[in-house]
């Protein structure tokens, strides 16, 4: 590697990292870029299958809900959405409100792994819905409105009002050629939500190559928002809002590591304390109102005129 994928810089300095989610091991070089701080695996496995097994957390099967609980989820949509109350919101609601797509519109989400999300905004009334992902098993009809295909969204040959990456952009090699597919396949004033960890974090400038979302080798690329920001823009897209949203999770899940454990959610109980787990909370919280959380959600959209 010899420029960062996000600002183009060719001031790298290198570290390494182990596989320490599953403890397969292996040791993997990543670059950090001294101009706008993105990270990226300077080197890609051949084959990166070994590293998501069939218990990897997006291949669980997914669970439909029955006709009443549908109907109740649909009704509690238009509620939140229609009059605003927050009380009810679906634990997904604080990006879907900033977003207000129309219950017609096409949404893809890339990287959809089983498609539950895409499931509960069909179950919720959305009537246009696509989940790319080339690593399930066929092509299928989940329900009427929803397929999810096995394939690439760059092998599509529709177009969609809103694009969808949720902790997937993090496991693509490439962001240029993934942002430039996006911009193609939205329509003029279509958006895109990528959310996804960023080395903004200040876990990651107190721990390193023990950061619980550095996830080594799974994810690819990690951006700081100057750098998703830089690359974002250079592609025609506007980058509306940038919101932080990291939990408890990278502390706890960091911890585990620094304790040499594998991420083990089991294991919270022992490691932790209730009052512990609390402290970690308002950390969170405070870190992303400082802009120093470990996952962000970025709110792009193509113009209308190009």
């Amino acid at each position: 590697m010899s420029e960062c994928k996000f600002c183009g810089s060719g001031e790298l300095s290198f570290f390494q990292a182990k596989e320490r989610m599953l403890g397969l091991g292996g040791i993997f070089r990543y670059a950090e870029c001294l101009g706008c701080g993105s990270l990226q695996l300077d080197a890609v496995p051949e084959d990166l299958s070994v590293y998501y097994p069939s218990n990897y957390y997006s291949f669980i099967p997914l669970q439909p809900s029955n006709l009443l609980k549908r109907i109740l989820k649909s009704l509690r949509m238009r509620l939140f959405l229609g009059l605003g109350l927050d009380a009810i919101a679906p634990r997904y609601g604080f990006w879907l409100k900033k977003l207000n797509p129309e219950f017609t519109c096409r949404i893809a989400d890339v990287g959809c792994g089983n498609g539950q999300l895409l499931y509960e905004l069909y179950a919720s009334g959305y009537l246009d819905l696509h989940g790319f992902d080339p690593f399930i098993d066929a092509d299928k009809q989940v329900a009427p409105g929803l397929t999810l295909w096995k394939k690439r969204i760059e092998e599509s040959g529709y177009t969609f009002d809103l694009i969808m990456m949720h902790h997937s952009f993090e496991h693509m090699e490439d962001p240029h050629e993934v942002l430039k597919c996006c911009y193609r396949q939205l329509k003029p004033g279509g958006k895109l939500l990528i959310r996804c960890p960023v080395a903004d974090a200040q876990v990651w400038k107190a721990h390193r190559e023990l950061w619980v979302q550095l996830d080594a080798p799974r994810h690819l690329i990690i951006p700081t928002v100057a750098g998703l920001k830089i690359k974002a823009e250079q592609l025609g897209f506007v980058l509306d809002e940038v919101e932080f949203d990291s939990s408890d999770f990278q502390f706890w899940g960091t911890e585990l590591y620094r304790r040499d454990e594998i991420l083990d959610e089991s294991k919270i109980a022992k490691f932790f304390t209730k009052e512990e787990r609390q402290i970690m909370h308002k950390k969170a919280l405070q870190n992303n109102l400082e802009g120093e959380g470990d996952q962000a959600c970025f709110y792009l959209r193509k113009p209308l005129r190009s």
